[in-house]
């Protein structure tokens, strides 16, 4: 063992060197932003945070139980950044443009700067990084114990190391207090952070030559020959076939996704980005440094299994191997090597996180419920800069309550693939924001919180095993007792085992929410404008709201926002725009739109909207400008719909002039048949009448009998005229808005007898017999009793004269149904074809198959004068041989 007072003496000074980086990278980075703090070097080695503790640790440990699973967790961001210029470039690029603060701010900028959004993947974050922090904290507190306790290394080799909270407070405390002096001094978060960028590319040499130097002594000392490295190497190991299999592939998805979403991993790539070309460099130094950290790993997790005790616990074979064999220097750089892979990765993730909690829900929160103070602009700031220190407290300390709470259960022993399965959930927002243009803030809302959820029921909860919230009976059984709902097998899958299974429900899940709820409603129009400039970045990189969004506001309201968030002299340097400007009072859409860019960098793309839209007094969106602003495949789209559109217009509108142009031929045909029948009609009775006429003025002497027999035949043919013309002329009377009658009321069944008497004659010379059957009692409507018995007539006589039967009959009944008397007169005639029914009661039109070449008015005729008694004339469906014909006129109620 080493002295503790040595160990706590190397960590304290280790530290003091951190601190001595961290200032003199920030003082030259003041001096100097473009030095070498910002080469591609410091870059790529900043992202190797990625490395935690669970790398330096608990990679032999994953070698040692499962084999090549472990490179699993190394395969997937290599695939990320091999492949940087299909996804990484235009990620980093939008960040980099449009100064994104954290990945929370970036989806809800893409989704219209949706505060919602922004707040739930920073709740998401936080429980989910959580146990992760507690990870290394643990890791410290149990390598501490293995060089320093005098049992430590009996203890680390029987695996029942007891979790040391003092060491862990201390430890929480100091990191807490670094990432308050180096990570919050300014709330302009698109600062880059050089000096603590600086301390952490500095750790990631110092992990990787620790774990370098203990491979090469473990492969040089201890491993002998290849046989002997081997000897008790497990099956897992030897037959690397059998690992191949669904959760490798979970785990390179799962990783590769971690790379990106991480709050710590999207902080040092794309907020600390500054250039292009250190992502070109990080695209293949990067995978190469996750290589050579795991180059020993092997060798090292079987040299554990070889000249360690059995039981001895795999994830410190690091440590305990150099202890074991009385090299307490190479335990020491071991120790220093873990120190800095957990150090740097809760420093970096609780500047990340505190700038989300501060941003997305502490800031709307206080400007909801206006608890932003109003003073000065350095009473703002220090209210945003406290919010912030005291976050990273929060967070450090909910990690190390975690670490307590969980000393009982082995929960930490895979919390780091639990928290990267519920830390990747904004991914398919993420891909949506970036590539689809049809994704919405509702989908995107939907589908994490849906997928944020299951991870929590499937996989978070059950890791305690029973002893928070979800007891050990609803983990075996299900949620009440439905075999269905049990964490592990939800719905009946079976077939993974528990992270498999809660990634595949979970991306499931949400990415079809986001789909399906997108595909619902239409995007609003921000959030279509957002979607071009994300999705077209590399042709939109010098676009802005300019012209686009249109807004009003007075430059007095927006130098006092200004002034307030950024400061007298920032706000100064940002309202010098010439004389004009400083007079002008009205602040132009350029003015507004680089106001809330500033903004955006201190607080957020959403507390920045919210705050200038509290001053902008009328907000309006050019949909031409964003029309222009429209990729090319868009604009296409949109044009192709729109043609689709106007052509299906067309197509509708030239049916409906076909459809009318068909019924202007038929009323032309029967216009030009009328006024030939008319013609005909008229001519027949006027050619007789004029025949006659002249034999009597030219033969004066004829006797009495031939004279009264022409006469009788000339007032005949008269009334025949009459007859004609009264048809016409009650056409024309009929039409709408005219009232040739005066309505009195009166029984419908003497209007029917009195048609009956006059139809008798007809019937009787046709060979007719007309039935009278049931009779209506005390029935009274309103109207004309001549008009009304000129319809019976028009009825009647119509089933009289096209009845084609042998014994023509013509059967008529009344009644009344409530408040409606009703006459039925049907004939067991031939009937109506149904090429017929549906224009019988048209004007001009008469049957095909009739034997009377009538003018076709009277049906038409008899429904108008129905229908103006308030009625309705119609057809019976009923299949009863013949014609029967309906009359339908509303009671009169004195």
């Amino acid at each position: 063992m080493l002295p503790a007072n040595l160990v706590v003496l190397v960590c304290l000074a280790y530290v003091a060197v951190l601190f001595v980086v961290a200032f003199v990278g920030d003082r030259r980075a003041r001096k100097n932003p473009a030095g070498w703090l910002s080469s591609p070097l410091v870059y790529t080695l900043s992202i190797s945070i990625y490395c935690t503790s669970w790398t330096f640790f608990g990679s032999v440990g994953s070698a040692a139980k499962n084999g090549l699973e472990f490179a699993t967790i190394y395969l997937g961001p290599t695939i990320v950044f091999v492949g940087w210029w299909i996804f990484l470039r235009k990620l980093v690029t939008i960040g980099r443009t449009y100064h994104t603060t954290s990945i929370a701010d970036l989806i809800s900028a893409r989704f219209g700067k949706n505060p919602a959004l922004g707040a739930m993947i920073t709740v998401l974050a936080l429980v989910a990084i959580t146990p992760y922090i507690a990870l290394q904290l643990k890791a410290i507190s149990a390598s501490f114990q293995v060089i320093t306790f005098p049992a430590g290394a009996v203890a680390a080799a029987a695996g029942s190391l007891e979790p040391d909270f003092a060491i862990a407070f201390w430890l929480a405390a100091g990191l807490c207090v670094f990432s308050i002096i180096f990570g919050v001094r300014n709330i302009d978060v698109n600062e880059r952070h050089h000096g603590v960028i600086a301390a952490i590319a500095l750790e990631a040499l110092v992990k990787l030559v620790a774990f370098l130097v203990v491979g090469l002594w473990v492969y040089l000392a201890l491993s002998g020959t290849p046989e002997e490295m081997f000897r008790n190497a497990p099956v897992s190991l030897l037959n690397p076939q059998q690992s191949f299999g669904e959760r490798w592939v979970a785990l390179c998805f799962l990783s590769g996704a971690a790379v990106i979403c991480l709050p710590r991993q999207f902080q040092v790539t794309v907020v600390e980005n500054s250039s292009e070309e250190q992502l070109r460099t990080a695209s293949w130094m990067f995978p190469l440094y996750l290589f050579l950290i795991n180059l020993f790993v092997i060798p090292i997790a079987m040299a554990g299994l070889n000249f360690l005790p059995e039981g001895t616990d795999p994830d410190l074979f690091v440590l305990a191997l150099p202890m074991a064999e009385g090299q307490g220097s190479l335990g020491l750089l071991a120790f220093l090597g873990g120190f800095s892979s957990a150090t740097s990765m809760v420093i970096v993730s609780s500047i990340a996180l505190s700038t989300m909690i501060s941003n997305h829900i502490i800031m709307p929160i206080a400007m909801r419920f206006s608890m932003v103070p109003t003073g000065s602009s350095q009473n703002v700031r220090s209210f945003i800069l406290v919010t912030r220190r005291l976050s990273i407290i929060f967070i450090v300390f909910l990690g190390f309550v975690y670490f307590w709470i969980s000393r009982t259960s082995d929960a930490l022993a895979s919390i780091g693939l639990i928290s990267f399965c519920g830390l990747i959930q904004p991914l398919p927002a993420l891909v949506a924001g970036l590539y689809w243009r049809r994704a919405t803030h509702g989908g995107a809302i939907a589908g994490l919180g849906a997928g944020f959820l299951i991870w929590c029921y499937t996989l978070f909860l059950p890791s305690f095993e029973g002893a928070f919230v979800l007891s050990s009976d609803v983990i075996e059984h299900g949620l009440f007792g439905w075999s269905w709902l049990r964490p592990h097998a939800l719905f009946g899958l079976e077939a993974f085992d528990p992270l498999v299974h809660a990634l595949f429900w979970s991306m499931a899940v949400n990415s079809a929410l986001l789909i399906g709820v997108s595909l619902l409603r239409e995007p609003t129009p921000l959030t279509r404008f957002q979607a071009t400039l994300f999705i077209d970045i590399f042709r939109r990189q010098t676009e802005s709201e300019l012209g686009v969004i249109r807004r009003t506001a007075r430059v007095s309201d927006l130098r006092q926002i200004a002034d307030r968030i950024l400061g007298p002299s920032e706000a100064v340097q940002l309202f010098e725009h010439g004389a004009a400007a400083e007079k002008a009072v009205i602040a132009s859409d350029e003015l507004i739109s680089q106001v809330e860019q500033r903004l955006a960098a201190n607080v957020g793309a959403a507390s920045a909207r919210s705050l200038v839209s509290r001053v902008v007094t009328d907000e309006t969106i050019s949909v031409d400008e964003l029309k222009r602003l429209a990729g090319e495949a868009e604009q296409i789209r949109a044009y192709s719909a729109e043609l689709e559109r106007k052509s299906r217009q067309i197509e509708a509108t030239a049916a409906e002039l076909a459809e009318a142009n068909e019924r202007l031929r038929e009323i032309d045909v029967r216009k030009d048949e009328f006024l030939s029948q008319v013609s005909h009609e008229v001519r027949t009775p006027m050619t007789s009448i004029r025949s006659f006429s002249e034999i009597l003025l030219n033969n004066r002497d004829l006797d009495e009998t031939r004279k009264l027999h022409f006469l009788g035949i000339i007032q005949s043919e008269s009334f025949r005229l009459t007859r004609l013309l009264d048809g016409i002329l009650d056409m024309n009377l009929m039409e709408p808005g005219m009232q040739p009658w005066e309505a009195t009321s009166f029984d419908p069944e003497d209007a029917l007898d009195q048609a009956i008497a006059t139809c008798e004659p007809l019937a009787r010379a046709a060979g007719a017999s007309i039935i009278r059957r049931r009779r209506a009692r005390n029935a009274r409507i309103m109207g004309s009793r001549d008009q009304l018995a000129q319809v019976f007539i028009n009825l009647i006589s119509n089933s009289i004269k096209h009845n084609s039967n042998a014994e023509p009959e013509i059967a008529i009944s009344g009644g009344t149904r409530k408040t409606v008397y009703e006459l039925r007169i049907a004939d067991n005639g031939q009937g109506i074809p149904e090429r017929d029914r549906d224009q019988i009661f048209q004007k001009f039109y008469r049957g095909q198959q009739t034997r009377h070449r009538g003018v076709g008015l009277g049906l038409p005729i008899s429904r108008q004068i129905v229908e103006r008694f308030g009625g309705e004339l119609g057809l019976s469906d009923a299949k009863i041989g013949g014609a029967e014909f309906i009359v339908r006129l509303p009671l009169h109620q004195p």
